[in-house]
């Protein structure tokens, strides 16, 4: 029998705020995604004025990071034309996302789920999903 740890709807809930607050000090609306440790969304916020294609690809971005384990920034620089690695971007159903700003939640060395966010550039994208990770984890201290 396993036992499997998993971000629960108020841990959504400190990752979005921490994600939002940070996109608001740089003047972004994001579109901000929380996935399980199995990449299925638990909450979702799209803040006055964000993109609707961004509505698809925050959750995109989100369910990646959780099922690869991996940052979708990580894949974005290894998946290029040549690499070993491309190609990965058309698996998942063509959900895969090699674009910045997907990063997985870890506690305790435990993968938990996954935040995604879209709405600015890759790297504003990035920051603040890192700003959401670190409210979370500095209340989680």
């Amino acid at each position: 029998m396993l036992t499997i740890q998993r971000l629960d709807h108020a841990d959504a809930q400190i990752l979005i705020e921490g994600a939002k607050e940070k996109a608001s000090e740089i003047g972004v609306p994001m579109c901000i995604a929380v996935v399980d440790e199995s990449g299925f969304l638990i909450a979702f916020q799209r803040m006055d004025g964000g993109k609707p294609l961004s509505t698809t690809l925050a959750q995109d971005k989100a369910h990646t990071a959780a099922i690869s384990r991996k940052s979708t920034q990580a894949y974005n620089e290894c998946c290029v034309p040549g690499s070993l690695t491309f190609g990965i971007h058309i698996s998942a159903g063509g959900r895969f996302s090699t674009v910045g700003g997907g990063i997985p939640v870890e506690v305790d060395g435990v993968l938990v789920g996954a935040i995604g966010l879209s709405g600015g550039a890759p790297e504003q994208d990035i920051a603040c999903a890192q700003a959401g990770i670190n409210r979370f984890l500095a209340e989680r201290a």
